[in-house]
């Protein structure tokens, strides 16, 4: 195996997380009004073994879906699903224990095949070989393997859609996400909430095209505990190899309840000055907790990038993030003064005079320091709220 193809091995296996039912269940029933009549398609997701696929195809009556898409890049290494069709048995690679294809399936109806008065799995089971239902092998286009999301044939199927769920490899979430909104679909992901500072992702979100969903993502299935993150991994007691995580959302450009939900302030800035320093090279005081975001202050703040998941665009605006200069009207360097104060205190982080970021030595209390990646925003006036 040459080096090109172990590195894309080993980014496969970095992106081989599978989400939970649990979890797709608690975040997609705030959607199913946006689900009626549609085409809707999983587009990173083995139809034998996906979570989505499983959803979709026994909700399918019930969402009142017009078609529902699945495409895998290459079979499941989540061995011992709660199905696994005999049709392409042939198919698996002794080895692995994966199919040596990809395929699309495509369901157009689910109907009660087992008699029992509802669709269960044994339905879904049954649905993919009912007439009018499609499996099939996918063949790539020379450029992209077969199943990649941007193949030609894959691109041809998102065309068809009109809404995207799925969870897709996390090191081509800007690159996928770009692909959504070219190809102007709307859609409910999941990604690291560390995407919030992409510079192709923050765009995105300060001009209100994508937001944050409802809930978080804390545990996915893994092929084995030998996963590359295995210090996360631990055996579930069904014998699955379960990671945990803490920084793992829902993206959507649903216009959901949530985003118009006010947060809640409670703090005050005038008498409390002090709990608000200035930043040295910035406009803007440092708000160290959404929490603390104060009530009574309509000046520029900056706030963690875990605000975005209480953002309300008729309460807030945001006006840039203070690690990415291509967001930023006048972007703050941290200059020399602040070099020389960093070293004098004891600091021995790498930093360079012309690095982007606001920092706290002036006026702040305690070491200079660089707080972490902060967004800019302002609070609208009342009466627009």
């Amino acid at each position: 195996m040459g080096n090109n193809q172990l590195s894309a091995a080993k980014k496969a296996k970095n992106d081989e997380f599978y989400t939970r039912m649990p979890d797709i269940e608690n975040e997609l029933r705030h959607y199913a009004d946006h689900f009626k009549g549609k085409v809707v398609l999983c587009n990173c997701d083995d139809p034998y073994e996906s979570n989505f696929f499983k959803y979709f195809a026994l909700n399918f009556n019930h969402l009142g879906l017009r078609k529902l898409i699945a495409t895998s890049y290459c079979g499941s290494p989540v061995a011992g699903g709660e199905y696994q069709p005999s049709l392409f048995d042939d198919d698996m690679d002794a080895n692995t224990g994966r199919h040596r294809h990809a395929y699309k399936a495509i369901v157009t109806h689910v109907e009660d095949t087992t008699g029992d008065g509802g669709v269960d799995m044994l339905d879904v089971k049954n649905l993919l070989g009912a007439p009018g239902n499609e499996v099939s092998k996918l063949h790539g286009d020379g450029e992209y393997g077969a199943g990649d999301f941007r193949s030609h044939e894959c691109l041809n199927l998102l065309d068809e859609a009109d809404v995207v769920v799925t969870n897709p490899p996390f090191s081509l979430f800007r690159e996928y996400v770009a692909t959504l909104m070219e190809h102007d679909k709307r859609f409910v992901v999941i990604g690291n909430q560390n995407a919030i500072g992409y510079k192709e992702i923050f765009p995105l979100l300060r001009n209100n095209e994508l937001w944050l969903g409802y809930g978080k993502v804390k545990e996915f299935i893994v092929p084995s505990t030998d996963h590359p993150d295995r210090d996360n991994v631990a055996v579930g007691a069904d014998g699955k190899a379960i990671a945990k995580f803490g920084n793992i959302c829902w993206y959507t450009n649903f216009d959901i309840k949530k985003r118009h939900e006010g947060l809640l302030l409670y703090r005050r800035y005038k008498g409390h000055e002090s709990d608000y320093p200035k930043y040295d090279n910035y406009d803007a005081i440092e708000v160290s907790k959404v929490a603390d975001i104060p009530e009574d202050y309509y000046g520029m703040m900056g706030v963690p990038i875990t605000f975005m998941d209480k953002y309300n665009p008729e309460q807030f605006e945001i006006l840039g993030l203070t690690c990415t200069a291509e967001t930023m009207s006048a972007p703050p360097q941290i200059g020399e003064d602040f070099i020389a104060a960093y070293r004098n205190a004891g600091g021995t982080g790498h930093l360079s005079a012309n690095m982007y970021a606001v920092t706290l030595f002036k006026k702040g209390p305690g070491k200079p320091r660089i707080p972490y990646d902060r967004i800019l925003i302002r609070r609208k006036e009342a009466s627009n709220q």
